[in-house]
């Protein structure tokens, strides 16, 4: 049995079968309010018991959660004996402290991704949690999209796996002044393009042996917004990302070839197709995929059965220890960088 299964357990025993588990939500900015939409209004199994934002006073203004409980300081949320379990939706500067709460209060964790603003503090978190076997889970919500899971379960398909494209462009938004800080100074890549450094890993089911990767600012002293880099895994597999902040319309793609065909997808038109080298040929249009409540099921589901997380705190760690890697070999002006194992 893994530690995840075993934290699991030792809290599925902790709560009462059946009953709602109480969530404290830390965070109530443009994507923390979709976590609360959902637990509101789609999660029978949940309960909003409480929300930390810096200005508790502007309330929730949500329909059905005029009771919510409303805190300034993540400590009191923490505290609050209603609340059973912890979703943190903040800036990643701000999860290490709170994992350090949760943990110390023995409530299993969920953090929007990415986990951590470096691989350092990542290790840590997690370390911290394993040691406590208090469960974390790292919400890698591109995961649950179903264009994605289609293209993961087609891998078979490619036979000998060769070369993954990855493209991520996501439209300039009117952040806060300080938006940056709460990266730790780091942007497109660690903001944007973690989805596709944990993609890599979740598709290839392979780790990243080595890393080359330049950037562009368009001040010295700015957070990147064109990133592009070129991953090579263990298995031999090289693997090319495209990340940029854009002017204009979405771009996610993925284009993955192999010995036997190539697997094509695009997961904000939600299409996938398959095409052989034999001429074969298949299309598949998917439905909406709402990935964060279907993230939330699966973390919920986790905590209630007793069954590991499905996407750990490792996996989340792993993810940012990638784009550490990446930022050191654009200091290196695109010199390779190689990654060591993961740690167990």
């Amino acid at each position: 049995m893994n530690d995840d299964m075993l934290q699991c357990e030792a809290y599925h025993r902790s709560i009462g079968i059946g009953a709602p588990i109480g969530i404290g939500l830390i965070g109530a900015g443009r994507h923390g309010i979709r976590y609360a939409r959902h637990i509101v209004h789609d999660l029978p199994s949940a309960v909003l018991r409480a929300v930390c934002r810096r200005q508790p006073d502007r309330g929730l203004d949500l329909p059905g959660a005029e009771s919510v409980m409303m805190y300034g300081a993540v400590e009191s949320l923490v505290a609050d004996p209603t609340v059973e379990v912890v979703l943190a939706v903040v800036p990643p500067v701000l999860a290490p402290e709170i994992c350090r709460l949760a943990v110390q209060a023995r409530k299993p964790l969920l953090v929007e991704k990415p986990l951590a603003v470096s691989g350092a503090e990542a290790r840590a978190m997690v370390s911290m949690a394993r040691q406590a076997a208090v469960p974390l889970m790292t919400a890698q919500t591109l995961r649950f999209d179903a264009t994605i899971q289609t293209v993961r379960a087609w891998k078979e398909r490619l036979g000998r796996s060769e070369r993954l494209l990855l493209t991520s462009h996501v439209e300039v938004k009117d952040n806060r002044a300080d938006h940056a800080q709460g990266y730790g100074g780091r942007g497109a890549l660690l903001e944007i393009g973690v989805h596709l450094l944990d993609l890599v890993r979740y598709l290839t089911g392979e780790e990243v042996r080595e890393v080359r990767c330049t950037m562009n600012r368009p001040s010295a002293n700015g957070p990147e917004t064109v990133v592009s880099a070129h991953l090579t895994t263990e298995g031999g597999t090289v693997c090319v990302l495209d990340i940029a902040r854009v002017s204009g319309e979405r771009v996610g793609t993925v284009e993955w070839i192999g010995s036997r065909g190539r697997i094509c997808a695009d997961w904000p038109r939600r299409l996938v197709c398959w095409i052989g080298h034999g001429g074969e040929r298949e299309e598949q249009e998917h439905p909406p995929s709402q990935t964060v409540l279907f993230t939330l099921r699966a973390f919920l589901q986790s905590i209630t059965d007793g069954s590991p997380m499905p996407i750990t705190g490792e996996d989340g760690c792993r993810a940012v220890e990638i784009a550490d890697a990446c930022y050191r070999s654009a200091e290196l002006n695109g010199a390779p960088v190689s990654l060591p194992g993961p740690s167990r």
